[in-house]
């Protein structure tokens, strides 16, 4: 004999039962509530993107554009102070070395980070703590007794807003530009360049001036105009996040149940009864088995809500884990290969633009001589950026074909480094340097996405940069060993050039496994064609 339930707590119903219940009836609104999720995945997976390639996107541009310039156009820059710093404490290459380091391996240790606090926060307060951040760390270091304190300060703690300013704006371009992708992204990092071009010098003019102290204290102040970037990037409008759901597992279908039957509260009447059921089924179980059947009909009741109660808070613990910080990347083959490129592709990037200005110093270039070298550099590096980025936005060859191209070119360059003595022979090497140098980070940022889909590329970059953090963070110490070992700072750019050819190998490797993705995607394809032609 069954009981009619209470309306009290009943909901409306828009499946076809009465409202006394058997135990089949309960089986039919389960199957009922099953085909309201697929209804509303489906509905949901219409949505159209936010705001690809729209007029704002160019002041998002500017934004990235400026971020640039003023985190790694320093980083180029620095090496203006590392020759005073260096005669200042009277210290070694390595020892002097590990200031960029610790910068350059912190913005990368930090990305993760600052992913994560981008999606719990916004990108724009992110950026503007990170200006704040390295600002007051360059501040604090013009006042620094000791290397130990400039690694502290010009070290980690600027590198640490560094990470806060560059991951978050590079992720928004990401997300303002589709069509048009690789173009901004090479326009946005020819902000290193100019500003390469720029601080160079200027910083040579400072340091002649006011000392470096002087010198990096106006770096900090400089430093405040990436809080002004931070406020451009103007949040896209909320868009549901569809590519999580439709990734949980079959066993995990009451998560999306629990998610859906939340947004829709008030608006799809049917989707309400499963969210109601499983939200007070730990209070209502023995009610409910009373109420289907007091006989015992169906006495596993308990068991499979308290089981499906328990399944959908892990799945919704994991998806909101995922929603910050994708951590499944770490299984994608294809990914953990192109992070294995960047590990030994950041052990030459940061080494050479250290180095070229003593190394010049030590041929004995005149102080304005040896810093016009990284602005010859620079102005290369901005064409190679803009060309061979608009070159990759024709598709004329993959994109990863490209990127290993200049990759190898990078390092032959470096190889050929020591045979430079005189300024023309170094004026040409720098021109050579920058060009293939801008055309090989015009594009590896457009690379990634491609690796791992744009919507995954807030986490992807994260755990890009984490991973190249020990080649971010080795590269000039090792590059300082050698110089110190064979008294030349010519060995140094033989380590770096070393280092980009192998990390070439790791690019041919991934070209091969595209191809065959692709290649099994069309046998598949094939396939089902064929069986589509046979049953008709």
């Amino acid at each position: 004999m069954t009981r009619v339930l209470s309306a009290s707590w009943l909901p409306p119903l828009s499946i076809n039962c009465t409202a006394i219940w058997t135990s089949e009836c309960c089986k039919n609104c389960v199957i009922n509530m099953d085909s309201v999720v697929k209804a509303k995945r489906a509905r949901v997976a219409m949505t159209p993107a936010a705001a690809p390639d729209s007029c704002y996107a160019w002041f998002v541009l500017l934004s990235c554009f400026m971020v640039f310039g003023l985190t790694f156009g320093v980083i180029k820059a620095f090496g203006v102070f590392y020759v005073e710093i260096h005669q200042y404490f009277e210290t070694t290459a390595t020892g002097t070395s590990w200031i960029t380091s610790i910068a350059v391996a912190t913005i990368h240790v930090v990305a993760p980070v600052a992913s994560a606090l981008s999606a719990r926060c916004s990108h724009r307060s992110v950026v503007i703590m990170g200006g704040l951040i390295c600002s007051l760390g360059v501040v604090i270091g013009a006042f620094a007794r000791n290397l130990i304190e400039l690694y502290l300060t010009v070290g980690f703690l600027n590198g640490f807003g560094y990470a806060l300013t560059w991951t978050p704006t590079v992720t928004m371009l990401g997300l303002y530009f589709e069509r048009r992708r690789p173009v901004a992204n090479a326009l946005a990092s020819a902000g290193e360049c100019i500003f390469t071009f720029i601080l160079t010098p200027m910083f040579q003019l400072l340091i002649d001036s006011y000392s470096w102290r002087g010198a990096m204290m106006i770096l900090g102040g400089l430093q405040l105009n990436l809080c002004v970037c931070g406020m451009l990037l103007r949040p896209l409008k909320a868009t549901r996040d569809v590519i999580h759901l439709s990734e949980v597992k079959a066993e995990e279908k009451g998560l999306s149940l629990e998610l859906l039957a939340k947004e829709d509260l008030g608006q799809d009447k049917p989707s309400y009864l499963g969210s109601e059921v499983l939200r007070r089924s730990d209070r209502s179980d023995h009610e409910t088995i009373s109420a289907c059947c007091e006989d015992g009909e169906i006495p596993n009741l308990t068991m499979t809500v308290q089981d499906s109660n328990s399944r959908v808070k892990r799945a919704e613990l994991r998806t909101r884990i995922r929603h910050y910080v994708d951590y499944t990347l770490i299984t994608n083959a294809r990914f953990m290969v192109y992070s294995m490129f960047g590990v030994f592709a950041a052990l030459g990037f940061f080494a050479p633009a250290l180095f070229l200005v003593p190394y010049a110093r030590s041929k004995g270039i005149e102080e304005y001589q040896a810093a016009a070298l990284m602005s010859i550099s620079a102005v290369l590096d901005l064409f190679g950026r803009v060309f061979f980025g608009w070159v990759a936005n024709l598709r004329l060859v993959e994109m990863v074909q490209q990127l290993t191209a200049t990759v190898i070119l990078l390092g032959t360059v470096l190889l050929l480094c020591p045979l430079a003595s005189s300024f023309l022979e170094l004026a040409a090497f720098s021109a050579a340097y920058g060009l293939v140098y801008g055309a090989t980070v015009a594009i590896h940022i457009t690379v990634l996405a491609e690796v791992v889909g744009v919507h995954r590329l807030g986490s992807a970059l994260g755990f890009f940069m984490l991973i190249r953090s020990s080649g971010g963070l080795l590269g000039p110490p090792i590059a300082g060993f050698f110089i110190d070992k064979m008294s030349d700072y010519g060995t140094g750019f033989l380590m770096a050039g070393v280092a980009l050819i192998v990390s070439a190998l790791f690019l041919l490797l991934l070209h091969q496994m595209n191809r065959r993705g692709q290649g099994s995607t069309t046998k598949s394809r094939n396939m089902h064609t064929d069986k589509l032609e046979q049953s008709s």
